[in-house]
């Protein structure tokens, strides 16, 4: 019996991925995610530069309250929040499967643990010290806005939502922006320096709500980590690397805000 299934299997044509296919099937998972992520960003940013007032005087809030007053059903949002958005990344899962690799292909799987996890931490702790450094300087020169990275009531899952919030990002962003479009573009005949620019704007274009210093900063943090995916051919490190990054601004100004003098709060 399994071997007869096996061979109505076989008897189906495999699907040919012409260039159309492969051009289209990016620009709606773009669509579904990051690349709209884009827009709303940019026309976020329209707004706040044409507001009265510079830009540092204005707030960029994330990890927000959804249900203020009612922990429960805000909880039940946070988590819904944060699973919806893994969905595009499921689809890419399926795509990258329908060719016979799946995501082991761009080196998001449990092969190399240790690699991954050191190289990530590595990256991290270079990276953490300069992005405090550039934001604040951004901001004091009046091209960012004020970043608050959490906004959350004091309750006991505060801190578990913002820890998945981080790996939620960093699991979308490198999993897409790096691993998936970057095989993409190879297959549509891009050269790897037109794709590694179009990777790395895509990463500083959805972060433009936060100002000029938002879209320079993750530009060249993008530079940075399509370097390293080319070198490595894994997307396992960068998505440790951003969600230790993204843990410490949630978590670090969830602990620190209000209580230091050099981190501004809105």
């Amino acid at each position: 019996m399994q071997a007869e299934v096996g061979a109505v299997a076989d008897s189906f044509p495999k699907e040919r991925l012409s260039r159309r296919i492969l051009r289209d099937e990016t620009l709606l998972v773009l669509a579904l995610s990051l690349g709209a992520s884009g827009v709303s960003a940019l026309i976020s940013f329209v707004g706040s530069v044409t507001k009265p007032g510079g830009l540092k005087h204005q707030a960029a809030t994330m990890n927000a309250s959804a249900a203020p007053g009612r922990p429960w059903l805000d909880l039940a949002w946070q988590l819904f929040g944060i699973t919806t958005a893994l969905v595009p990344v499921a689809l890419v899962a399926h795509l990258l499967l329908r060719e016979g690799s799946g995501l082991r292909t761009i080196g998001f799987d449990r092969t190399r643990p240790l690699f991954d996890t050191a190289r990530g931490a590595l990256i991290a702790a270079v990276m953490g010290s300069t992005g405090i450094a550039f934001y604040l300087a951004a901001r004091g020169l009046g091209f960012n806005l004020t970043v608050v990275p959490e906004a959350l009531p004091d309750v006991w899952w505060k801190y578990p939502v913002l820890i998945l919030s981080a790996i939620q990002n960093a699991v979308l962003e490198e999993v897409i922006v790096v691993g998936y479009l970057l095989r993409r573009l190879g297959q549509l005949g891009w050269t790897p320096a037109a794709a590694i620019v179009a990777s790395s704007v895509l990463r500083g274009s959805y972060h433009l709500y936060q100002g000029v210093g938002g879209f320079f900063g993750n530009l060249v943090m993008g530079l940075v980590f399509v370097y390293l995916y080319r070198r490595w051919g894994r997307v396992g490190p960068l998505v440790v690397a951003h969600s230790l990054l993204d843990i410490g601004a949630f978590v670090g100004y969830a602990l620190l805000a209000g209580k230091v003098g050099w981190l501004p709060t809105g």
